[in-house]
């Protein structure tokens, strides 16, 4: 289009060095050729502002998209680091539970040995005072 409209100034600026009249004066076929391709030349000016304008538009809107994709994923990583951190405390805690747990176990069963090894003691006492007896 920049191309046509250079062409087309060319042309105008040749008619409007031309000359035909009288004494090389202007006619008026002159003058209108002139402003013919004067009009051509506007007419090529506003095809090119409307295609300016569609592309600024276009620009604006990629840009929007692009802003709007970049909140986007900007609000995905957020959750993800959100959901990573509550996974990491609730794996903590489950680390902390199960430690809880071991030790209540190793707890329970060395009273259960206690229980059992004082049974043991007290049977072999009570087998060995019969026992002293009976001699």
């Amino acid at each position: 289009m920049l191309d046509q409209r250079k062409q087309k100034f060319g042309q105008y600026s040749q008619s409007l060095s031309m000359h035909t009249g009288i004494f090389g004066l202007q006619t008026k076929k002159d003058i209108r050729r002139s402003n013919d391709i004067l009009m051509d030349i506007v007419k090529t000016d506003e095809d090119i502002f409307v295609q300016t304008k569609i592309l600024l538009e276009y620009r604006t809107f990629q840009q929007t998209q692009v802003q709007t994709h970049s909140a986007e994923t900007d609000n995905a990583n957020l959750g993800f680091m959100n959901t990573i951190n509550k996974l990491r405390k609730q794996n903590e805690q489950l680390k902390k539970d199960a430690e809880v747990a071991a030790e209540k176990q190793q707890k329970t069963s060395q009273t259960a040995l206690a229980i059992i090894a004082g049974l043991i003691i007290i049977i072999l006492l009570l087998l060995r005072a019969k026992f002293v007896k009976k001699r």
